[in-house]
């Protein structure tokens, strides 16, 4: 991985979020850019692997991440298609002013999420840019096993959550059953495990275990900032059950539910 090569890539992500900001300054709508933040992990992926040629563990790494990135863009935009913009950006819209969040969004929203793309998807960036012949390794078998198990976990949660939101006696209730019963967000602990598997994919490479961070960081914003604790927060406010839920169920790591 070379110095140019992170330049191409930062220009390519540059242009998606500053493409995404236009049109959502056009729309009045900055959560148009959920779907499309692991677009972006799928462009560095790709440019990197067509940038410095095709191997047997690449072309493995690349159909794990487009698999991930291209069933959680589809998820993303069937769940938002024709929906008002998210309440987390309408908050931010009113707390600077909408007179200026127009271009305020740019750097708060855009580029913010352009370099977390960057940094996050490192390992993506220095196994996708290994030399030949890169031949299938235990590394890429186990980071692939790990790869499955999240993104099982994610697939599964989500069809739950979509199942139990169909139903309109559902309405304002808690979803407290299936793997929602052994954690109150096991779709975000999927997205976690899938990413410590994405990280296991640059551990033949030199120095690719420094790539650590990479997978931390997406769990810290996953618990920490945009998932468990938003959606805690919100929700608390918003359902009327979810305190006595939050008692009984894991925030995060699948647990036997408490009686």
């Amino acid at each position: 991985m070379t110095l140019a090569l992170i330049a191409e890539n930062a220009a390519l992500v540059w242009l998606l979020m500053t493409l995404l900001w236009v049109v959502s300054v056009l729309k009045r709508d900055a959560s148009i850019v959920d779907p499309w933040w692991p677009v972006g992990f799928l462009v560095v992926t790709i440019y990197t692997i067509v940038r410095t040629g095709f191997t047997p563990a690449k072309s493995l790494l690349l159909v794990a991440v487009t698999s991930w990135a291209m069933r959680l863009w589809v998820h993303l935009l069937i769940r938002n298609w024709g929906k008002a913009e998210d309440p987390r950006y309408t908050n931010f819209r009113e707390r600077f002013g909408a007179d200026r969040y127009w271009w305020f969004s740019y750097f708060q929203v855009f580029l913010l999420q352009g370099a977390l793309i960057l940094l996050i998807s490192a390992p993506l960036q220095l196994a996708g840019s290994a030399t030949a012949p890169n031949p299938i390794s235990g590394y890429d078998l186990l980071a692939t096993s790990v790869f499955v198990v999240g993104l099982v976990l994610e697939v599964v949660a989500d069809g739950q959550l979509r199942a139990f939101r169909r139903e309109p006696q559902n309405r304002g209730q808690v979803l407290a059953h299936g793997l929602w019963s052994w954690s109150r967000h096991p779709n975000y602990f999927g997205e976690a495990v899938l990413w410590w598997g994405l990280f296991l994919y640059v551990l033949d490479q030199p120095l690719g275990w420094t790539m650590f961070l990479s997978p931390l960081l997406m769990t810290f914003l996953l618990v920490k900032v945009s998932g468990v604790a938003m959606l805690d927060a919100q929700l608390t406010e918003t359902k009327p059950h979810y305190r006595k839920y939050i008692e009984t169920t894991s925030a995060f790591i699948p647990r036997r539910p408490k009686t």
